[in-house]
């Protein structure tokens, strides 16, 4: 018998039952999962996920799990589930045992700072875990940038002195195309990324009408070969210059990793590091939805 296709609701709220789901968008149930799809599988014209928007009907194109094995047809949807599981129970665990970690170091901060530091400093490496890094980033610029004073007013005689905040507005599983951290109050908006393929920036850019943009690229290249990359394969999609130049205006600033190493070991010079590990601890538990006492 032909099977009628899931509902979507239903869908939706199974996969915020699982682990790290519950804050989940629909993005796997749209039309983004096919598109990310072909973007790596583009030699085939099938799609992962099919449905009938008229119903709300849903279906897992079979024919991307039936292999070929001497002749034989074999259908590892199974085997796929299993390993999807067994993945998600692992990353569990990492999480689980990282914030114990840090909880741990949370106890011992008076007495032994440079483990601290070496833990958070081998949260920057380029092979790190993109949640954590993002994590990590923004602990490390919120206490960058907290003790720097800006000076504003409305007008000569009423002038403001206030401090530079940086706030994290939103999980780095939402995928939700907000972005990452904003900075009061001078409107600064910054953009935590792992990649250099140039179309991810300028989607960024563009959704924010053009407003400039700091990215925080997960990388130890140069800034200056960072900036030539990403021009470099831009150039290969935008060949009027006019129109890569606007883009490449809005790229305010670049952090990498050595950058980020550079501002942590400031911080920790102006006795900052537990403050430093107290946020990262805050914003993993908020993260990986634990409630540790």
């Amino acid at each position: 018998m032909d099977y009628e296709g899931a509902l979507y609701s239903n869908l939706l709220s199974r996969q915020r039952e699982l682990p790290f789901g519950e804050k989940l968008q629909n993005h796997s149930l749209n039309n983004r999962l096919n598109s990310e799809f072909q973007k790596y599988f583009h030699m085939t014209n099938q799609v992962p996920i099919m449905r009938n928007l008229e119903t709300s009907r849903y279906w897992i194109n079979e024919n991307l799990l039936i292999i070929d094995i001497d002749g034989k047809k074999i259908n590892v949807a199974e085997v796929v589930l299993e390993i999807i599981l067994e993945y998600s129970k692992t990353k569990q665990n990492a999480f689980d045992l990282f914030v114990k970690n840090c909880e741990e170091l949370q106890k011992i901060k008076e007495q032994d700072s440079e483990k601290i530091k070496n833990f958070i400093l081998e949260l920057l490496a380029p092979k790190s875990d993109a949640r954590l890094f993002e994590i990590v980033s923004y602990s490390i610029l919120k206490y960058h940038y907290i003790d720097q004073k800006i000076y504003w007013g409305f007008s000569i005689e009423s002038i403001n002195q206030e401090n530079l905040k940086l706030f994290k507005t939103g999980r780095t599983n939402a995928n939700d195309g907000g972005i990452d951290f904003v900075m009061k109050p001078l409107g600064r908006f910054f953009q935590v990324t792992e990649t250099l393929d140039f179309k991810k920036y300028f989607l960024d850019i563009d959704k924010i009408q053009k407003y400039p943009i700091t990215f925080v690229i997960k990388s130890n290249q140069p800034i200056n070969v960072l900036k030539k990359q990403i021009e470099q394969n831009a150039e290969k999609i935008y060949p009027v210059r006019s129109i890569l130049n606007k883009y490449l205006e809005c790229i305010e600033e670049i952090i990498n990793i050595p950058i980020l190493t550079d501002f942590f070991i400031k911080a920790i010079e102006k006795d900052l590091i537990n403050d430093i590990l107290n946020e990262i601890v805050n914003q993993s538990k908020l993260e990986f939805n634990y409630n540790f006492e």
